[in-house]
């Protein structure tokens, strides 16, 4: 078998959450235990940090693992969903998982996923797992997929729990308001280990300060905290970063040079941050890789798709923000900008309130409707009927890629392309 037909059975055979949805999600750790058990429980092999939340959980992982590899530590890192290849989902030190090593993995393990039926994701957590293991990371930064509590990463002890944002996704499986998906992702919260949380408010905030206090867990907010410490510090200059608690959105990163231009990384910026000052003791680091880690992220873990900047003239921007909270934040910041004309290259997927997201999109704009290739794929026609509804108008087109060669067409060397709606529209594009 080699990588190609390794990948088809996997695709074929297994339930895929970024394929076709809800009928992939397993809302129990069970057969996660299983496999983990019978390959030796590798996740008892190696230190992690553990990451949730609704936004901003990817940037943050990968600026962590960034930080991390500069400091000298051999560093895993297992995300998902991937844009373009499955090894996206498991690295260290930045390289993917070789293809030759999934391929073996799969091969010694094929009996045991025809007797126990694990998702896809199952799969991928046991075999990022068994890698890291096997490969003796110094330090692993583990993403959940979409929950906590039920979520298959949910079965290592980290040093350090982090949840960046609550916001409305995944509401099916996580509730349908703020407290209950806090609670979900709360789950990752461990008894007697620190926590960080990136953004809160008050009910979130008490299902954080219930869920900690009920476990023991030393729980932070990064958005409270004064963070003036020698780390961050330079000899001669004034601090890199410095949080006031009177004045707790003031941020000055005079020095802190990074390609995550998004304005919505601030936010996680102060996570990072604060996820590494309570590490501190148990992994020690200067100013040196955090600079170097913040400013390489890109080039040291291969992040793609946030704020990602594809043309200056016209100025054609990609991003993956799929949820309300993510599109009003790009949104935002597109809006800033002054264009002459812009253009929106639109796909979403079905089971994604579309609604929620139609209503934050400028009306001046020009749409491109388009449907991802995946099974899940909003019908571009179908899409283009609730948009009207909404003042957005615009043409169907049968693929991203034409779409965004018509958007290419109209746009003015002064005018914007922003294509988005879905993490899959802008795997294709990138």
């Amino acid at each position: 078998m080699d990588y190609a037909a390794c990948l088809r059975y996997l695709y074929e055979q297994l339930p895929m959450y970024q394929r076709i949805g809800p009928a992939a999600y397993k809302a129990d750790l069970g057969n996660t235990l299983a496999l983990l058990e019978a390959q030796g429980n590798p996740e008892k092999r190696f230190r992690s940090i553990h990451i949730a939340g609704t936004n901003g959980k990817g940037s943050v992982s990968h600026l962590l693992a960034s930080v991390l590899q500069s400091a000298g530590y051999s560093t895993g890192l297992y995300t998902s969903p991937h844009l373009k290849d499955f090894r996206e989902r498991i690295r260290i030190n930045g390289g993917m998982i070789p293809q030759e090593r999934v391929v073996e993995h799969v091969a010694e393990w094929k009996p045991l996923y025809g007797r126990i039926r694990p998702s896809f994701f199952e799969m991928s957590v046991g075999m990022a797992f068994s890698y890291f293991a096997e490969e003796q990371v110094d330090v692993a930064v583990i993403e959940t997929g979409l929950g906590g509590r039920l979520d298959s990463t949910n079965v290592v002890t980290p040093l350090l729990s982090v949840i960046t944002t609550i916001g409305h996704d995944h509401m099916q499986f996580l509730g349908h308001d703020l407290a209950s998906i806090a609670r979900e992702k709360a789950g990752i919260i461990k008894p007697g280990v620190p926590a960080v949380i990136g953004e809160a408010d008050a009910v979130t905030g008490a299902v954080f300060d219930s869920v900690a206090t009920a476990v023991g867990a030393p729980l932070h907010y990064s958005a409270h905290e004064v963070i003036l410490e020698r780390m961050l510090e330079v000899k001669g200059r004034e601090p890199l970063l410095v949080f006031d608690a009177q004045h707790r959105d003031d941020v000055c990163i005079p020095r802190l040079a990074c390609p995550l231009t998004g304005h919505y990384q601030a936010s996680n910026f102060r996570t990072v941050i604060s996820a590494l000052h309570h590490l501190r003791s148990i992994l020690p680091h200067g100013p040196g890789p955090i600079l170097e880690g913040f400013r390489r992220v890109k080039e040291i873990t291969g992040l793609r798709g946030r704020w990602e900047v594809l043309s200056e003239r016209p100025f054609i921007v990609a991003d993956t923000a799929h949820n309300a909270e993510g599109l009003k934040a790009t949104m935002a910041q597109w809006m800033q900008r002054d264009f002459t004309d812009r253009h929106v290259v639109l796909g979403m997927v079905e089971d994604k309130d579309a609604a929620a997201l139609l209503e934050l999109l400028p009306r001046n704009a020009r749409y491109y409707f388009c449907r991802p290739d995946v099974p899940r794929g909003r019908d571009a026609q179908a899409l283009r009927a609730e948009a009207v509804l909404y003042g957005l108008n615009g043409e169907i087109f049968p693929s991203v890629g034409k779409a965004l060669d018509a958007a290419r067409r109209a746009v003015s060397l002064q005018g914007s392309i922003y294509i988005g709606g879905s993490t899959f529209v802008v795997a294709e594009v990138i």
